[in-house]
């Protein structure tokens, strides 16, 4: 089979096509005939060599996220999930490929009216951005702030969080063009990377729901409300610098309180229902699936290029030759 992997870490152009033999489902595990495979922010970090502390390792196939039909089951696991449509979790690697592996507690059927190329934009960015908001104790009413909303996860936060009724949904992007589609989506206030721009935005806000990390974090701790929380889901722009935990002291009597957030902390069930959930409310057309753009699997490198650019808005979406998405 044909999948995408890392030859040397660094640039996209480190990404070649190989060939490999079809996986087999370990005890647990399923076979996906994949249709539609994500593009995520945490690829390109592994694939800059970001994470090899953690264990990746040139040779490493990208891709956690897909959407195909089950074709084999290993031991312990349902033999009815064969045939059927599926998104599933495939970990930390094994994606990008034609036929991945994947836990099969990890599964959620797909709706006949749901593509794959949505499932794989939906799916992850919902969980991150319902638990999210939940780690973060958001509550109706209350003014939130997306820093860095023009992703998946950010979008899916903006939507979620105008749905919840929120105060006020502002967000931070780097065009007016962007700023105009993400209040297509729900946002009331668009600012600049900085977080400024709009005289009528709140002075502060109850939660930040922060994608992007990076050298400029702690300038966003004056942008809370006393009380306010701030839940960094992502870290697209790299780890915030040491000590940047100080502005929270130095507005000690405002109680502030930061948080990091993984769904690697939420119980499986419980990812499972929301993503199921999300599914079926986004087949009956209540969510918005916004896909930048879907290319062929052998098309990996021009899709981090774009990653790279953060030409990005919304999900890039890779899919195999033969696959109903291209």
């Amino acid at each position: 089979m044909k999948a995408v992997a890392i030859q040397a870490f660094g640039s996209p152009e480190g990404l070649v096509v190989i060939d490999l033999p079809d996986p087999t489902p370990a005890d647990g595990q399923v076979l996906v005939a994949t249709e539609a495979i994500g593009v995520g922010s945490v690829d390109v970090l592994i694939r800059r060599g970001a994470l090899a502390a953690y264990g990746f390792s040139e040779g490493h196939v990208l891709g956690g996220e897909i959407a195909g039909t089950v074709t084999a089951v290993g031991s312990g696991v349902d033999t009815s999930w064969v045939g059927r449509r599926v998104w599933a979790f495939t970990g930390m690697g094994g994606g990008y490929a034609e036929q991945a592996v994947a836990p099969a507690a990890t599964l959620v059927p797909l709706p006949a009216a749901l593509s794959a190329v949505d499932a794989v934009t939906l799916g992850s960015s919902g969980i991150v951005a319902h638990f999210g908001l939940r780690h973060a104790r958001f509550a109706p009413g209350e003014s939130v702030l997306v820093r860095g909303a023009a992703g998946g996860i950010g979008i899916m936060t903006v939507q979620l969080a105008a749905r919840g009724d929120a105060g006020a949904v502002a967000v931070t992007t780097s065009s007016p063009e962007r700023g105009d589609r993400l209040r297509k989506l729900g946002a009331t206030h668009v600012l600049d990377r900085a977080g400024e721009g709009d005289e009528d935005a709140p002075a502060g806000y109850d939660v930040i729901i922060d994608v992007v990390a990076g050298a400029h974090l702690p300038s966003f701790f004056a942008k809370l409300n006393p009380n306010g929380r701030m839940v960094a889901v992502g870290a697209v722009g790299g780890p915030p610098p040491a000590g940047f935990a100080m502005e929270m002291i130095a507005a000690f009597r405002k109680s502030m309180s930061f948080a990091t957030f993984s769904a690697d902390t939420v119980a499986q069930p419980d990812r499972r229902a929301v993503t199921a959930d999300l599914f079926a409310a986004a087949s009956r057309g209540e969510w918005d699936a916004v896909v930048h753009d879907v290319l062929p699997l052998e098309e990996a490198v021009p899709a981090h290029r774009e990653m790279e650019a953060g030409d990005v808005f919304g999900r890039i979406v890779l899919a195999p030759s033969g696959s109903p998405a291209l």
